[in-house]
C-alpha cells in the first residue's frame, strides 16, 4: 500500500506544546512529494492562514469537517446544522455560564470555552431531545452537528483531489480525529493523543506534538506507505 496524500490536524499534532508552529514540520512538510492536508476544528480563516504560511495546499478542511475548502481563492464547501447547535447553546446558556469562541466566523458549529463539564452539557441537550455532538478537542468545546466529522470532510476532498480516502495518511491526537483515521488509508496517533485518538490509530508515536508528526513521516516513509 502507497499511500498518496497526508491529512493532518493542526493543534496538538504539528505544534509545540504552546500551541507555536513545529517549524520542523512545516520543513518536512514542504520537502515531501505528496499534498500535505490540514484538518482543524478552528475556522477556516485560521486553517487558509496556517497553511499559507507553512507553504502548503489550500485545500482543507475547517469546523470538524463543516467546511471544506476548495482553495485559497476558491468557493467553499459548507454543511448544514448550524441552526441546530444555535439551538443547543440557547438551551445549555440556561442551564450554565457559556463563553463562546470565534463566533464571527464559524459557518456550522458552536465552540465554547472549556470551563463546564462537556458530560453535563450532553446530558443536558439529550434530556431535551436535540440530535447533536458535543465534542471536547482538549482545546474547545464544540457543538457540532453528529452528522459532520473529519471523517466526512477526508472524504469531500477526495473527491475533490480525484482520490479515494483510502489514499490518505491520517495523523491526528484528538477525539475528533478518530473518524478521519478510520476513513483513511492507515491512521498514526502522536504520543500526545487521547485514548480515542488512540484506538482509531494503526500506529502510534512514541513522541509527542510537532516531534510526534515528524517521527510518523518517517515511520510511513521506512515502511512504504509514503
Amino acid at each position: 500500500m502507497v499511500l498518496k496524500a497526508i491529512v493532518i490536524d493542526i493543534d496538538g499534532t504539528i505544534t509545540n506544546p504552546n500551541r507555536s508552529l513545529d517549524l520542523d514540520v512545516a520543513k518536512r512538510f514542504r520537502e515531501l512529494n505528496v499534498p500535505v492536508i490540514l484538518s482543524t476544528g478552528n475556522p477556516l480563516c485560521y486553517v487558509h492562514a496556517a497553511a499559507k504560511l507553512i507553504g502548503i495546499s489550500g485545500i482543507v478542511i475547517a469546523e470538524n469537517g463543516g467546511v471544506v475548502s476548495t482553495g485559497f481563492d476558491s468557493p467553499s464547501i459548507i454543511a448544514d446544522g448550524k441552526e441546530e447547535c444555535e439551538k443547543a447553546y440557547e438551551l445549555l446558556s440556561q442551564y450554565y455560564e457559556l463563553v463562546k469562541l470565534d463566533a464571527a466566523y464559524r459557518k456550522t458549529e458552536v465552540v465554547l470555552n472549556r470551563d463546564v463539564a462537556v458530560e453535563d452539557l450532553r446530558r443536558t441537550v439529550s434530556e431535551h431531545g436535540i440530535d447533536i455532538e458535543i465534542i471536547d478537542t482538549g482545546y474547545a468545546i464544540h457543538i457540532k452537528s453528529s452528522s459532520m466529522n473529519k471523517g466526512t470532510g477526508l472524504v469531500t476532498v477526495a473527491e475533490l483531489m480525484g482520490l479515494e480516502p483510502s489514499d490518505y495518511l491520517a495523523i491526528g491526537d484528538s477525539c475528533n480525529d478518530a473518524e478521519m483515521m478510520q476513513v483513511a488509508g492507515f491512521g498514526i496517533a502522536v504520543g500526545n493523543a487521547d485514548n480515542e485518538a488512540r484506538l482509531a490509530a494503526k500506529y502510534m508515536t512514541q513522541a509527542s506534538f510537532g516531534k510526534g508528526t515528524l517521527e510518523a513521516i518517517e515511520y510511513a516513509i521506512s515502511n512504504g506507505l509514503l
